[in-house]
């Protein structure tokens, strides 16, 4: 077998590693929230709870509670709690955080600029969805 041919298969067996860097960034960042989540805390140096909430009208309490805790617990993000009345907590990135920040507006310009290209391929998720219900 070639050399350039085993390189090949070498590369291809460890992209489908589960340890592979791509597929774990991914594995991090690939639910519904955390990207939209990570983005707002990157616009600012803190955020309160409320004012991420008023940014991501979507989103409900409860799964903002869910992102912001499963970002603090992986070193993402910092969460700090004021005594006081009413409570008041503020969240902003870590470094680690702000190592994202980049990648992921990189990420948000592509799908702006890629619009009608995504449109076009939930258009086509909708359709085959209407098409399995009907």
């Amino acid at each position: 077998m070639p050399k350039d041919e085993v390189a090949r298969r070498e590369h291809r067996e460890k992209v489908l590693d589960t340890h592979f860097p791509a597929r774990r960034i991914l594995d991090l960042i690939s639910d519904k929230w955390t990207p939209t989540v990570l983005y707002c805390l990157s616009l600012g140096e803190v955020r309160r709870f409320n004012e991420l909430q008023r940014q991501i009208p979507e989103i409900s309490k409860k799964i903002l509670i869910q992102t912001l805790r499963n970002l603090e617990r992986d070193g993402l993000v910092d969460r700090t709690v004021y005594q006081q009345v009413p409570p008041k907590t503020e969240y902003r990135l870590t470094e680690d955080g702000r190592r994202l920040r980049e990648p992921i507006s990189q990420l948000c310009a592509w799908a702006i600029e890629n619009e009608a290209f995504i449109a076009a391929i939930f258009a086509r998720r909708d359709q085959a969805s209407s098409a399995q219900n009907s």
